[in-house]
């Protein structure tokens, strides 16, 4: 049986800089099945252009938005306690070293895939890295693999994702996520933004994906929610035990009879008569 891909549970600013709601979204994931969670380390100010923050008080109000850096610790504990993998994106240069003691992987945003210095800086930190790849050219990619790979990196996958958000079942162009396999030959993976689950099946199922980003809300009440690429925990914990049911009836490719259909077998036509049952049942049973 192939083993379930790795769900990662994108908690993004849902959390409200509330260290108890960090808490509940780390346990729920936990519960649901998840293999890991994922927060975001941004600060307004380093993230958009004074330009932008001037004239947009949209913006500037994201700032209630931003992750304390002093909850770093506290998530990765409850993760350890948990038993679920702890990753966050890093949206500054400075956050990769705040990060690094703590995570255990890191996670690069698609709208930073142009950023050298932070691919570098998250290459030389020496933990493993998840690109997304939303918007990017394939040329785009592998400029920015390349710059992984020779600054230090020794574990990269690679997320095909659609950064619409939602993001249209019909423009979810899986069959790209054979194409970065075919070229970079990584660890490969779907960031979803459809909220389908027969995307994610057959992404999994079709297309190898060996890890799943899924943005996850607890109650509707995210900051994230509205915009409608989110997924509530029921809906989570069914697609992945789905999955596992339909992992579990891969078997193992060896045509015979099984368990199940053993009361059967005698109950065939007989090759003689062709009538049911096998003659030898015939002459022993008994109606109940």
């Amino acid at each position: 049986m192939n083993p379930l891909p790795l769900f990662i549970a994108e908690i993004s600013s849902n959390h409200g800089c509330n260290i108890e709601r960090c808490y509940e979204f780390i346990d729920t994931a936990a519960r649901i099945g998840c293999g890991a969670v994922k927060f975001q380390l941004f600060r307004i100010k380093d993230l958009f252009a004074p330009e932008i923050l001037t004239r947009s008080a949209e913006h500037r109000e994201r700032e209630r938005w931003e992750l304390p850096e002093s909850f770093i610790p506290l998530i990765a504990e409850r993760c350890r306690e948990r038993k679920i993998l702890f990753s966050c994106t890093p949206f500054f240069l400075d956050a990769v070293d705040i990060l690094s003691p703590h995570v255990d992987f890191l996670k690069i945003a698609s709208y930073e895939l142009l950023w050298t210095n932070l691919l570098e800086r998250c290459a030389a930190s020496g933990k493993p890295v998840v690109l997304s790849t939303g918007m990017a050219e394939m040329n785009e990619i592998e400029a920015a693999v390349h710059t992984l790979y020779s600054s230090g990196c020794k574990d990269l996958s690679l997320l095909h994702c659609v950064s619409g958000y939602p993001a249209p079942v019909n423009q979810a162009n899986l069959a790209a996520l054979r194409t970065l396999k075919n070229k970079f030959n990584c660890k490969i993976g779907w960031s979803d933004h459809t909220v389908s689950e027969s995307v994610i099946q057959r992404a999994i199922h079709k297309y190898d994906a060996e890890i799943i980003e899924l943005h996850l809300d607890l109650d509707k009440t995210g900051a994230e929610y509205e915009a409608g690429h989110c997924w509530l925990p029921h809906q989570v914990e069914r697609l992945i035990r789905h999955i596992r049911e339909g992992l579990e009836a891969d078997g193992d490719g060896v045509k015979r009879p099984v368990e199940a259909e053993m009361p059967d077998r005698e109950w065939r036509a007989d090759p003689e008569d062709g009538l049911r049952p096998f003659k030898s049942i015939r002459k022993i049973w008994k109606a109940e």
